[in-house]
């Protein structure tokens, strides 16, 4: 029994032995496989954009009464943004279905069929590879319900009207009814959306003559509908057509360097140059958006739109008759009711009726009367108590300069009225110092305001003037024949300025260096391209695009003198009302926004120089004129095909061929 059971363990032995020598090698061997598919050199990527194997129904189809459409591809692929990305035209009123599912995308159109309609949907760069990302590029799937497939295309671009800023995302679309209303009455017949870089491409177009709109379409009804929306109009009309052409394509072999240059010859559509400027409406339709009491001496109201008559106030827990001193801005959508008495002031809730003007749901303006309690930010008993340990604050360092026989005050000390003096850095003859009191003042004694100029050491009085700022009760502007290269003294006597408070100011001095010739230059632009007659503003920018200073054309040349060194930018806008902003348009009225340019090129101003540059303000499109350098919108960075088998076989010393997927022996070229 004993030796059976030896026998067996012997066996047993044997047994485990050859099983080990039978997985060493095959484990060696799924190590070493495990290796080197974790290698760079495990073998050659999957460099390859999916491609379509087939359609249904198929690609160009006519006749064509279904709905659904699959398109399969030969791996598995994924779908980006589609709801942003893929347009179908005719344009859909009810949004369809879209989604992939493995190797096939599927789209689903909700809306019934047009008859005799070339039905295109375009995917632009949405599909790629599922496993490598690799971009189809840009596909589009087209079929058509009647007996022929419309195969034109338009493109152009769509730009702000007020900056050129390319616009992404703003939906573009034809109309074959050239009537005005259409805009407004009738769903766009073949839509596109913009890119990055403001470019749209309209497919799929039948022969005609057509108008080209833009418009951010909030409600999606495809149709200028709201005031608020973004849009653009143009009564010019195309044809739309094409022409055999030839374009260069540039082969690579790797990243740095060009396998070939050939000529490819393609289809031309014609027009690829339409421009569109888009704009949105001044706000007519007026309401109070909020009424709010941030600081405790102010209250103000917002409406979304000025209105000449200003709101009548009924004070319900306090005397409203001279409670207010009112400002406004320029628009008067804006309106800050400063709280003449303290008493009011330390008031926690003002609870009042406001009449004012409103726009009713007609469209028309009407009197509406709210009542309205208004709750300052920071309680009365708050702000008492951050006030008291400010004074408790104070006492305690009064008293310790007190316990060290230092100089120090018994009576806490009122605060004096601080205005906003801003003097330029760089001060140059055609500036201006502005000041800006914290509150409406009651007395503004200018008389007390004097600026002295140095000559030779020596100190001289020189005529200057404060004024306030038109339209505005706070803002105030101090005026002078600054001389250049010359040092002053911009001084305030104390209690030149009272506010409705009775805080008075202190006494304020300030030196103020001007720059001399020898640090300025000058610029001048020699205009062209539009009549001498109209009211051209030219602004000069720095080098980010921030407005420096303006002056208006004259007789074809604007100048811009004391300008200091620097890069910088120039545009012009065509000033029609002459009220020293620009202007947007207005669709009902058939009014278009005036008109911008942009110089396209950097303008470098030396000292001590005077430059000279000739400008046409129209020979160059619209497009292309706005620097780059300065463009807020850039484009989205382009999908590529990865390219990583020519950097593999380079370190193998082979040569790839991406077109023709040949690996070859031959040594690649250094």
């Amino acid at each position: 029994m004993l030796k059976r059971d030896r026998n067996r363990d012997r066996m047993r032995m044997l047994v485990m032995a050859g099983v080990f020598s039978y997985l060493l090698p095959l484990t060696s061997y799924l190590f070493t496989s495990c290796a080197k598919m974790g290698s760079p050199d495990g073998g050659w990527f999957d460099d390859d954009p999916p491609k379509v194997v087939r359609c249904e129904p198929a690609d160009q189809s006519v006749n064509v009464t279904q709905k659904k459409i699959t398109i399969y591809f030969d791996e598995f692929i994924k779908l980006e943004d589609a709801t942003n990305k893929v347009i179908i035209s005719p344009p859909q009123l009810e949004m369809a279905e879209i989604k992939d599912a493995g190797k096939k995308v599927v789209v689903e159109l909700q809306d019934s069929l047009k008859p005799n309609t070339t039905y295109t949907i375009d995917f632009s760069d949405a599909i790629s590879d599922n496993n490598e990302g690799n971009p189809l590029g840009s596909y589009a799937y087209t079929f058509s319900t009647g007996e022929k497939i419309d195969t034109f295309e338009v493109a152009g671009y769509v730009l702000d009207a007020s900056n050129l800023e390319p616009i992404k995302g703003i939906m573009v679309g034809l109309y074959d009814d050239l009537a005005d209303s259409a805009f407004k009455t009738k769903p766009m017949l073949r839509v596109a959306r913009t890119d990055s870089r403001g470019h749209f491409v309209v497919k799929g177009v039948a022969p005609g003559t057509y108008r080209a709109y833009a418009l951010q379409d909030m409600d999606n009804d495809f149709k200028f509908g709201q005031r608020a929306e973004m849009l653009a109009f143009s009564h010019d009309t195309f044809e739309p057509s094409s022409k055999p052409d030839t374009r260069i394509d540039t082969i690579w072999r790797d990243s740095l360097h060009i396998d070939a240059m050939r000529p490819v010859p393609y289809t031309h559509f014609l027009p690829d140059d339409i421009v569109l400027k888009a704009f949105t409406h001044e706000q007519t339709d007026r309401y109070l958006v909020k009424t709010e009491r941030v600081d405790a001496e102010k209250m103000t109201m917002c409406f979304t739109y000025g209105h000449p008559e200003l709101p009548i106030i009924k004070g319900l827990n306090f005397e409203a008759d001279s409670a207010f001193v009112i400002e406004t801005g320029e628009k008067q959508d804006t309106i800050h009711y400063w709280l003449r008495d303290t008493a009011l002031v330390n008031q926690d809730t003002l609870r009042m009726e406001v009449t004012y003007m409103m726009t009713d749901t007609l469209g028309n303006l009407v009197s509406q009367t709210d009542t309205l309690e208004v709750l300052a930010k920071t309680p009365y008993e708050k702000r008492m108590k951050e006030k008291a340990k400010e004074i408790e604050k104070w006492e305690k360092e009064q008293e310790k300069k007190r316990k060290r026989d230092q100089p120090y005050d018994s009576i806490y000390p009122v605060k004096p009225l601080m205005p906003k003096i801003t003097i330029p850095s760089a001060m140059t003859p055609d500036e201006k110092v502005t000041v800006e009191m914290p509150t409406p003042l009651v007395r503004c004694d200018t008389s007390a305001v004097h600026l002295y100029s140095q000559i030779d050491s020596l100190w001289y009085e020189a005529a200057c003037e404060m004024k306030p700022v038109p339209g505005t009760i706070r803002q105030f502007e101090i005026t002078a024949d600054w001389r250049v290269d010359t040092e002053y003294s911009l001084e305030i006597d104390s209690a030149a300025f009272e506010d409705i408070y009775g805080l008075v100011s202190d006494i304020y001095k300030q030196g103020i260096k001007t720059k001399s010739l020898d640090d300025l230059g000058t610029l001048m632009m020699k205009i062209s391209g539009v009549s001498d007659t109209l009211p051209l503003r030219v602004q000069l920018l720095n080098k980010s695009g921030a407005f420096v200073k303006d002056v208006m054309a004259s007789k074809g040349v604007a100048k811009f003198n004391y300008v200091m060194p620097g890069q910088y930018y120039i545009c012009a806008f065509i000033d029609r009302n002459g009220n020293g902003v620009w202007d947007t348009g207005n669709y009902d009225q058939d009014l278009q926004p005036e008109e911008v340019y942009y110089y396209s090129k950097e303008v470098e101003c030396k000292e001590k120089w005077d430059i000279t540059q000739s400008w046409n303000l129209t020979a160059t499109p619209l497009y292309q004129q706005k620097p780059q350098a300065i463009t807020k919108q850039k484009p989205d960075a382009q999908k590529k095909l990865k390219n990583r088998n020519a950097e593999r076989a380079k370190k193998l010393g082979i040569v790839y061929n991406r077109d023709k997927n040949v690996k070859s022996d031959k040594k690649a070229n250094k």
